[in-house]
């Protein structure tokens, strides 16, 4: 009997982050409030709290370049886009750039791992796409020495 590989607590921190990023879509809930709430729930306690912290806050602090970047790389306008895909697209962007740290390929898993529990039936796909030009575009050195 084989075990399902354990979810490390970075990996859940991006679970979570996505949860928080949609919240404040639909509610238009500030850093500082969704922060608060989200340190409440049982979750928290399994994630990477500086992670989720660091990545909230500048998820939310860079949020109208994020959109940016998901309205200039998407292939159908930004309000089509699911709000799931939105949350999940935050947290990759976020990462890519503005955390050099975290290999781009480690981004995009993630990312692609959080749409596939989360979002629609195909958004992983579209959540890879789009990650992958960024990663282009943000990481351009590092994906040519991947390619070598």
């Amino acid at each position: 009997m084989s075990k399902a590989p354990a979810i490390s607590r970075r990996s859940r921190s991006r679970e979570l982050l996505a949860q928080a990023l949609y919240q404040a879509q639909l509610t238009g809930q500030e850093h500082a409030e969704l922060a608060g709430q989200f340190v409440e729930r049982d979750e928290y306690a399994r994630v990477d709290k500086d992670w989720f912290r660091e990545i909230l806050k500048g998820a939310m602090a860079h949020r109208a370049e994020h959109e940016a970047d998901i309205s200039e790389l998407a292939d159908r306008p930004f309000d089509q886009i699911d709000p799931v895909e939105i949350a999940v697209l935050l947290v990759g962007l976020e990462e890519l750039r503005h955390h050099p740290e975290v290999p781009f390929r480690v981004v995009i898993n993630e990312a692609v791992s959080v749409a596939r529990r989360f979002g629609a039936e195909d958004g992983h796909k579209y959540v890879n796409a789009i990650l992958d030009k960024a990663a282009a575009r943000y990481r351009q050195p590092e994906k040519a020495v991947v390619r070598r």
